[in-house]
């Protein structure tokens, strides 16, 4: 069984492939990001932590092979790379560039998930990494706790100073309702007399930014008679 917090970073050229490779794997327990390429992998990785990279080699531009010899010098995440290249002579190079583990195309889905499990047995960090994680999934979005951004795959989710500050308050207490009357305290007063109006204005609208459906809410939950409760994948 996976670790349920381990946060995967999946680098894939196919987005048909990313897409599958995504939903396989958030239905195994793990929090995933995808990138479309190398130069976005390095955007994702100058600002948020990984457990483990899942790098195809064949890629344009920069190939998994040349992002992972680099990445090596500046970072020890487990690195498993995806390859139609089955020589031995290619596995070798991806093992001297530094990879974990080397997985061919085409493969059987629960092959890879038996590899990654097998090469995050062996990083005791990522154990304890797991026990306070620093982003919150919520389907395709994603709260990094520490730089308090929102994110939507791969673009940023501008939040205003309000919105931030919930974002903030409910990070803290993922899944145990909070009281609106709270929330109007954490929030910037704006009038007092119309503040837990104002919260459930703002609500409305950072539902937008974080539900696929703001008038059927799945993770900014309205809980009768408490508040309202965040409740991430």
């Amino acid at each position: 069984m996976s670790d349920p917090q381990a946060h995967l970073l999946v680098v894939d050229d196919d987005e048909r492939i990313r897409g599958l490779l995504q939903k396989f794997l958030i239905r195994n327990g793990f929090l995933v990001t995808t990138a479309r390429d190398a130069a976005q992998a390095r955007r994702l990785l100058a600002g948020l932590d990984f457990d483990m990279l899942v790098l195809d080699v064949m890629m344009p531009g920069e190939d998994g092979i040349s992002l992972t010899r680099d990445l090596r010098g500046q970072m020890a995440v487990p690195i498993l790379l995806l390859t139609a290249k089955g020589e031995t002579q290619n596995r070798i190079e991806g093992l001297e560039a530094g990879a974990d583990d080397y997985l061919v195309k085409p493969f059987e889905p629960k092959e890879l998930l038996l590899r990654i499990n097998a090469i995050l047995r062996r990083m005791p960090q990522v154990k304890a990494a797991a026990q306070a994680p620093k982003v919150l999934q919520m389907g395709a979005v994603r709260y990094d706790i520490d730089r308090g951004e929102l994110w939507r795959g791969a673009d940023p989710v501008k939040l205003t100073a309000t919105e931030a500050q919930l974002m903030r308050a409910f990070a803290a207490q993922p899944g145990r309702p909070i009281s609106r009357d709270r929330l109007a305290g954490d929030a910037p007063a704006e009038d007092s007399g119309g503040q837990e109006r104002a919260v459930d204005v703002q609500i409305t609208r950072l539902r937008r930014k974080i539900e696929d459906d703001p008038k059927m809410p799945r993770y900014l939950q309205t809980v009768r008679g408490e508040g309202y409760m965040l409740q991430p994948d």
